[in-house]
């Protein structure tokens, strides 16, 4: 059996939202043939950064050498500079942004419908799918 490709995957989410980030990485990690790597900054590991702009740099290294970058496309995400943060930085390291639709949402944040490669819904196999799909090898 061949070795498994390891996607590095940089999860944007609000942490008041937070079981919406742990529901994507349990669907990741339950996924069988399937290696990944966390490159988010999840509440319970946050960066131990003391200015905006050491977070900042923080946060460009971890999207810099991730293969995609997965955003939870709740209209909270409209009003977080930092997710508007992270979508800019991935554009300009030409990562892939997959907008993942939250369970019965109807409207996305226009932001993200203009970052996003691909919007899916919110179904374990459609996000391992789009990360499939859209991943690229190259990182910085």
């Amino acid at each position: 059996m061949p070795a498994l490709r390891n996607y590095h995957i940089f999860i944007s989410h609000v942490w008041d939202y937070d079981d919406d980030y742990q529901t994507i990485k349990r669907w990741l990690d339950e996924t069988p043939y399937f290696l990944w790597t966390n490159n988010s900054v999840p509440r319970s590991r946050p960066i131990p950064s003391r200015t905006n702009a050491e977070l900042r740099k923080e946060l460009r290294e971890r999207i810099a050498t991730s293969s995609c970058v997965i955003i939870l496309a709740g209209m909270y995400a409209a009003y977080s500079d930092w997710i508007d943060y992270e979508m800019v930085t991935a554009a300009a390291y030409e990562k892939p942004i997959i907008a993942v639709i939250p369970w019965a949402q109807e409207r996305i944040p226009i932001k993200i419908r203009q970052y996003a490669c691909t919007m899916i819904r919110w179904q374990s196999s459609s996000v391992v799918q789009a990360v499939r799909n859209y991943a690229i090898d190259k990182t910085v």
